[in-house]
């Protein structure tokens, strides 16, 4: 049984940063809540010690690390051997695009968009230096979309062996059909790389469901801490070479994609994002003998609903400046885009309107956020985008601030 209402202010509380400052930049990084933030602390003060050792300290550290994962992994519907914590979504391509690489042979094609983030474009093109063909799904100018399926079918061929997409555009906010794609792709015999990092903090994510082969997301854009995320299916991962020290067998996952390791305190915070979910959901249902995963996929039908209400008289806003153009779909629609929301302004320095709101305490966000091939297929240079991205803790309170400071400059 739902509430009668969003509690808006239940949410709020639960963000120690939450204050004066009006945050309109969540896709560059979210706020987290104190259940992630205390389990920080809380692991410094108490288990910073070397994990895994018998004594009480180091085992308990162990536990919290581990505890972490393996809710992590039921979070999204993946075995906790699916899933790779490292230090960046950059970093966690690179180690994969490292131990793809021995399979590949020259000859073999892969594709990559020119709407992405570079994290999962940089990467694969490298592979090019090894004699694979790398091809470029493009992106309508005027649209600023992805050529529909008929246009990633002309490029797939039966030397395909990968295709790498985003899931939801950094710049555009709009949400590619990645079931489809991935549907098509493996017609082909090719594997599926998706980048859910823009996506992640405004739609549920469901490993098994969506049937890619490697799912990417970060958990600094998650209410989390300043993580990456790769997922993979087993019987993939398994295939692949080790990129760890030479110990690891190629049946240890996920230790055999985590060179390196990761930062201890972060990876026992983990479960801090998913108590705060399941907090949420505690204040707004009635029941709670559900799975972490079906609790989590209730959340996120809140957080859709409350981010279309208060970004629905944002994008009015924009849409009645004939001075300003949108970048992507210029309408609220939660099966189409999410609440991040890039524009252009014709005869202004986006630094010099970002600034002028900063000096109202009212934060966004200005550049190419690592999508430049985006940018400059669009041309958008000089200066980019200005991006507003909203998530479920915004308020209808700081959009109006928003776009009265707005209505001053443009």
């Amino acid at each position: 049984m739902i509430h009668s209402h969003y509690d808006l202010q239940y949410v709020r509380n639960q963000f120690p940063n939450i204050g004066d400052l009006a945050f309109f930049e969540n896709a560059g990084g979210t706020y987290v809540p104190s259940t992630v933030s205390d389990r920080i602390y809380d692991y410094m003060r108490r288990n910073q010690v070397q994990p895994g050792s018998s004594y009480s300290a180091s085992a308990e550290a162990m536990e919290r690390i581990s505890r972490s994962h393996r809710q992590l992994a039921e979070m999204i519907n993946a075995k906790p051997s699916e899933v790779i914590v490292g230090h960046s979504t950059t970093m966690n391509v690179y180690v994969l695009a490292n131990a793809l690489r021995p399979s590949l042979t020259a000859g073999d094609e892969v594709i990559v968009t020119n709407l992405d983030h570079e994290a999962n474009v940089g990467s694969w093109r490298r592979l090019a230096e090894s004699g694979i063909v790398v091809k470029e799904w493009k992106i309508d100018r005027e649209t600023a979309e992805l050529g529909g399926p008929q246009e990633l079918e002309k490029l797939l061929t039966d030397r395909t062996r990968l295709v790498c997409c985003t899931w939801c555009s950094n710049i555009t906010g709009t949400i590619n059909d990645i079931q489809a794609i991935t549907e098509l792709a493996h017609s082909a015999g090719a594997l599926v790389c998706a980048d859910a990092v823009a996506y992640a903090p405004h739609r549920a994510l469901d490993f098994r469901k969506s049937n890619v082969d490697f799912l990417l997301f970060s958990l600094y854009k998650l209410y989390g801490p300043h993580l990456g995320v790769l997922c993979g299916k087993q019987s993939i991962l398994l295939d692949l070479e080790n990129q760890n020290h030479f110990f690891f067998t190629r049946s240890a996952l996920p230790q055999k994609l985590q060179p390196g390791g990761y930062l201890h305190e972060t990876a026992a915070s983990i479960e801090g994002i998913v108590e705060y979910f399941d907090q949420v959901f505690s204040h707004h249902y009635k029941k709670s003998d559900t799975s972490i995963s079906a609790r989590y996929a209730k959340v996120f039908e809140l957080f859709t609903q409350h981010e279309d209400k208060v970004a629905r008289p944002f994008m009015e806003y924009l849409n009645s400046k004939t001075n300003v153009r949108i970048i992507g779909i210029p309408e609220i629609d939660y099966t189409r885009r999410v609440s991040t929301i890039s524009f252009t302004v014709e005869g202004q320095r986006h630094s010099e309107i970002a600034a002028n709101l900063g000096e109202q305490n009212i934060g966004i966000g200005v550049g190419d956020f690592y999508a430049r091939r985006c940018i400059d297929a669009l041309n958008l240079h000089p200066g980019g985008v200005v991006r507003v991205s909203m998530v479920h803790y915004n308020s209808e309170q700081e959009v109006t601030r928003l776009i009265k400071a707005l209505d001053q400059v443009l």
